[in-house]
């Protein structure tokens, strides 16, 4: 038997199904803790395989850097040597750039354009906003995300001041042609144009669609509820044609829509491909037939397209606890002491246990708890190092002291601290540089310049010019890391700081973590010298500043390590994985479901929030919710959620509820939590 069919032989009827079904488009409508990514590799693998499909016609695409390296793996296992030569397992951001990398000429890009994030993007807009008038953090907020949206919908500047709807989008709607006609001179795209331009391009140039087709055989979409206008029209340009493709997907998980996904996708496709044979994977491979039932119970609140029930063969397991305390810090020592006492009790690993919230302010109270008790945890969430503005900062600068061609490393610190360097004056220099054939930097330094630019312009560009030119010098007569400590103190960072910080504290924390930075690059070198790695002090540099970049990206992926430590996460962040132990704290009106979506009517998808929750738990499930919270400084009274009311009565056990509470299940909870002291203290 081959190693494909073996493996085919392990899945379930449905599964299979899923795998061998290729002729034709495919949904996969695949619930929680179904075995998804298992029907998307075995069936990349039988694609190549067992139908003779070359692996670097297929396209496989995600939404996270981890969901694809995943991917990437399970498939290596699979497709041994050249098998699987040229297979594409992305991120949809990664294909994206692949396509606007290979149609630079036709997208108008010159080669080594940029990459702006999200900051660098914001920085931009706030100094085109603050052209036109005072402005707030939340106003570029706005405009940013509204941005954002327009970009994911696929509508241009024209359109967008064309259909504005007031005064404000208007405003925004301008700022976006503006903000559009910069990047386009610093040779730059942001994060969402990723995906537009791509889409724009293969609806508006034939022969780069007819290109694209040909490359693209078989595409394989993963998570397909989390896709938004953009996405959904890439996968349907590429695959029109030949409408080959699997989508795999849950509507019930579909909890993205701030982020602009759109679960009514999934309809779409059946109307766009009538022909679409969907496949309904049910079978659940990870909790307990009481917890499915809650979840199902639960999920069956919300309209549905196409119905699905999840199943399991994995036994009732344990009522569902509901504990009610008295206020947050009850709820939050309540549920610390518990992990504590389960963990000796059950033999538990710390790691088995994971408390999910709506909202990462309710972690700060069970934080302080878990320290008291000296149960380790890990939250998730936190900001990386690396992604601090400061430290953005300071990277830029290093980046543009080894590569004065960096032109994204110049355009984040032209103008920090402040210099007086508008963005008109950056669009034409980017515009001469380009005409030149040059960076900007480069640039900076031509006598030209003089007839696009007024003088003060360029005088304040030819003075940035002569200091980082003065520190590269410094750099390469002797001590490097000297002459970058000097570059920080002479340029008066800390002071620009102090001005742009809320309070003097986070200035001065700001400014530390740029002296740990330099500390770090110290450190690097010094071990670069007892290697005998780098012969040139620059070199040393360049070596120890790439290293720093790289420990960036690794410290990201240690952020999935499995350290046994309690894992504290929002239920947002907590798609996707599973724990034998849930506790879902909050179960509160207001709270789950939100404010915001209580007002605004969108509580399906808080109820498809409540639903990945509940699915995440392996074998025991505890909803936790208090009486009273703290607000603004006072007690206000709590409402329990409606979402209590919609889960099977006879599943549930009460705790801390005098109507709805068990009294020989109170006196035997309290003899076990005795009992459990006494194995603690003995």
């Amino acid at each position: 038997m081959s190693d494909i069919r073996q493996r085919l032989a392990k899945l379930n009827p449905r599964q299979q199904e899923a795998v061998r079904f290729i002729d034709g488009p495919c949904l996969v409508l695949a619930g929680a803790g179904s075995g998804k990514t298992s029907v998307i590799t075995t069936k990349i693998a039988y694609l190549v395989q067992e139908c003779g499909m070359s692996a670097r016609k297929i396209a496989a695409v995600t939404f996270t850097n981890k969901a694809a390296r995943e991917m990437k793996e399970r498939v290596g296992q699979m497709l041994k040597g050249r098998e699987g030569h040229g297979l594409t397992v992305s991120t949809f951001h990664n294909l994206g750039l692949n396509i606007i990398r290979r149609e630079l000429k036709a997208l108008g890009f010159r080669p080594g354009f940029s990459l702006f994030d999200p900051e660098d993007a914001k920085a931009l807009l706030r100094d085109l906003m603050q052209k036109e008038a005072d402005t707030d953090a939340e106003q570029i907020n706005g405009v940013q995300n509204q941005i954002s949206q327009w970009k994911n919908d696929l509508v241009l500047p024209g359109p967008a001041i064309s259909h504005a709807e007031d005064e404000d989008q208007q405003y925004a709607a301008r700022i976006y042609e503006a903000y559009n006609r910069h990047l386009k001179a610093y040779n730059a795209v942001d994060f969402d144009d990723l995906i537009m331009l791509p889409v724009v391009l293969l609806k508006t140039d034939p022969e780069a669609l007819a290109r694209w087709r040909k490359r693209i055989h078989y595409m394989l979409v993963d998570e397909y509820q989390d896709t938004n206008v953009s996405q959904y029209q890439l996968v349907k340009m590429l695959m029109d044609e030949r409408a080959t493709f699997t989508v795999v997907g849950d509507d019930d998980q579909s909890i993205y829509a701030w982020r602009g996904a759109r679960p009514e996708n999934l309809v779409t496709l059946g109307e766009d491909f009538p022909r679409l044979n969907v496949i309904k994977l049910e079978q659940n491979y990870r909790s307990t037939a009481t917890i499915l039932r809650a979840a199902n119970t639960l999920i069956a609140n919300n309209p549905h397209v196409y119905e699905k029930t999840l199943w399991s063969d994995m036994g009732q397991g344990d009522p569902i606890r509901v504990v009610v305390n008295r206020h947050e810090e009850a709820e939050a020592e309540r549920v610390a002491g518990e992990i504590l006492t389960r963990r000796i009790k059950e033999r538990a690993e710390w790691r088995d246990f994971a408390v999910l919230y709506r909202g990462n302010f309710q972690a700060r109270l069970l934080e302080l708890k878990l320290q008291h008790h000296q149960i380790p945890y890990k939250l998730s969430g936190g900001t990386s190092f690396f992604s601090r503005n400061e430290i953005k900062d300071a990277m830029a600068y290093l980046r543009l002291l080894i590569n004065p061609d960096d032109d994204n490393a110049f355009l984040r610190i032209v103008n920090v601290p402040r210099r007086e360097i508008g963005p008109g004056t950056l669009e034409k220099l980017a515009n001469y540089a380009s005409e030149r054939g040059g960076s900007m930097f480069s640039a900076c330094h031509e006598m030209g310049l003089e007839q696009v630019l007024p003088t003060r312009a360029v005088e304040r560009l030819g003075r940035f010019a002569h200091f980082i030119d003065g520190v590269r010098k410094r750099m390469d007569q002797g001590d490097a890391i000297a002459a970058i400590r000097e570059m920080i103190r002479d340029m008066d960072y800390e002071a620009w700081l102090y001005q742009n910080a809320s309070a003097p504290t986070i200035a001065e924390r700001r400014m530390a973590n740029v002296w740990t930075l330099i500390d770090q690059l110290e450190k690097s070198m010094h071990r670069d010298d007892e290697e005998g790695e780098a012969s040139e002090e620059t070199d040393d540099v360049q070596s120890a500043i790439s290293r720093l970049v790289l420990r960036d990206i690794l410290e990201q992926q240690a952020e999935e390590d499995d350290s046994d430590r309690v894992q504290l996460l929002t239920m947002h962040a907590s798609k996707g994985l599973e724990f034998p132990h849930v506790y879902l704290m909050g179960l509160e009106e207001e709270l789950l479901p939100h404010r915001n979506s209580i007002e605004s009517g969108t509580i399906e998808e808080e109820r498809r929030l409540a639903y990945v929750g509940i699915t995440r738990a392996r074998r025991t499930l505890t909803l936790t919710l208090a009486r009273q919270r703290k607000a603004y400084g006072e007690l206000l009274d709590c409402t329990p959620s409606r979402f209590l009311d919609e889960l099977p009565a006879d599943d549930l056990e009460w705790e801390g509820r005098a109507d709805k509470e068990n009294p020989e299940k109170k006196q035997e909870r309290g003899q076990s939590a005795i009992a459990g002291l006494r194995s603690l203290l003995g």
